[in-house]
């Protein structure tokens, strides 16, 4: 598991140094405060021994925390190679992203073949508790940690969907290893790729896909890009995607705190380039990357969004690892579509609503993408 619509810049990290009582480069504020509860704490708190470790990560947990942000997180180590894991395909536990809307903790999306979407969690499920302990000023790394567990346990949580009475469901964790990239020949010149992440290996295996399509495909007409719950991963992974389906033109703009704009462009040639239609199929767990490729798509080669509202995540993180194995995300920018709208918090509006209902997904009836096939024999 790890938290809803991640988006990540791939950054070196700095060399390893040791630093020992740093001067903080605010000279304005004074630290006496903090060491002097730091030593109270040690010297005087009744459980022993104390665990300074734990003390450590805590304080700045809490100072990372107390900027706002659920995407500016610090994640001590065994959080860190959670979240890590679950970017590159793993996951540990029910295999569920979350994420934080107005303060509420939420499924962004169970993930294929998890043990939450066997249990028939639903993108948009309110978390109200998880093991009988309330969610509510809950910290998305905190819920992490306390949902995640060893293969075959139970973790128990209680769920609202929409505003019907909530209902407690067990789900036994276990360890999901999802592929990134997925695709099937669906006839009449059609061709549905399923991304599921963006991940390490998301590119490879993105290539690899597009090598088979062109081999066993005799002609191509369309193209069908599902990121439904797809909730992010890194950025560059994004753009490398687009790319295969853009002659020329940017991706995306990354707005910094001072308001200056970069731009990450198309580069490559991409074996897409000349297809006649593009469809994106999107939901209310489409977040982050999953949003670049939607809207770049759309404004650049006029592709088709289906579905419904994607979750608007339009912040970039900066990720960065420390050698106990603990790492920190800071959100260091905005990202814009490639019309220079930020989404964040609004989301993606489809070109063409198709909702799912509940009996739809019990029943594995796919909508979404049936209206898609309905379309794409039209072309």
């Amino acid at each position: 598991m790890g938290k809803s619509g991640y988006l990540f810049e791939l950054r070196k990290n700095p060399p390893i140094v040791t630093v020992i009582n740093q001067t903080p480069s605010n000279q304005d504020l004074d630290f006496s405060l903090f060491w002097e509860v730091w030593n109270m704490v040690g010297d005087d708190y009744l459980e022993r021994p104390v665990d300074r470790q734990k003390m450590m990560y805590g304080a700045i947990q809490g100072m990372v925390n107390a900027l706002g942000d659920p995407y500016t997180s610090y994640l001590p180590p065994q959080v860190n190679e959670v979240v890590t894991d679950a970017i590159n395909g793993t996951y540990k536990g029910i295999g569920a992203e979350l994420g934080l809307r107005d303060g509420q903790l939420i499924i962004v999306a169970p993930l294929d073949g998890s043990p939450a979407k066997e249990a028939g969690v639903l993108a948009g499920d309110k978390i109200l508790e998880i093991e009988s302990n309330g969610t509510v000023g809950i910290s998305l790394t905190e819920a992490v940690s306390k949902i995640r567990g060893e293969a075959g346990t139970l973790s128990t949580l209680k769920l609202q969907r929409n505003d019907n009475e909530p209902f407690l469901v067990r789900i036994k964790r276990g360890v999901i290893t999802v592929a990134s990239v997925t695709w099937e020949n669906k006839g009449d010149g059609t061709a549905y790729i399923r991304v599921s992440r963006f991940g390490g290996d998301t590119n490879s295996e993105w290539q690899k896909v597009v090598k088979e399509i062109n081999v066993e495909m005799d002609e191509l007409d369309v193209v069908v890009v599902d990121v439904r719950g797809n909730p992010g991963g890194y950025l560059q992974s994004s753009v490398y995607l687009a790319d295969e389906f853009v002659q020329k033109g940017v991706v995306l703009w990354e707005e910094s705190a001072t308001g200056d704009l970069e731009s990450f462009d198309a580069e490559r040639i991409g074996a897409f380039e000349n297809i006649p239609q593009v469809y994106v199929l999107v939901d209310e767990g489409s977040a982050s990357a999953s949003e670049i490729l939607a809207a770049a798509l759309r404004d650049l080669v006029k592709a088709k969004i289906v579905g419904v509202k994607t979750f608007g995540k339009g912040t970039i993180q900066d990720a960065r690892d420390f050698k106990d194995g603990s790492g920190v995300h800071i959100t260091v920018a905005k990202w814009l579509t490639p019309n220079k709208v930020w989404i964040h918090k609004t989301g993606l509006e489809p070109d063409i609503i198709v909702e799912r209902s509940d009996e739809d997904i019990n029943n594995n009836v796919d909508t979404q993408l049936d209206k898609v096939l309905e379309l794409a024999k039209e072309i």
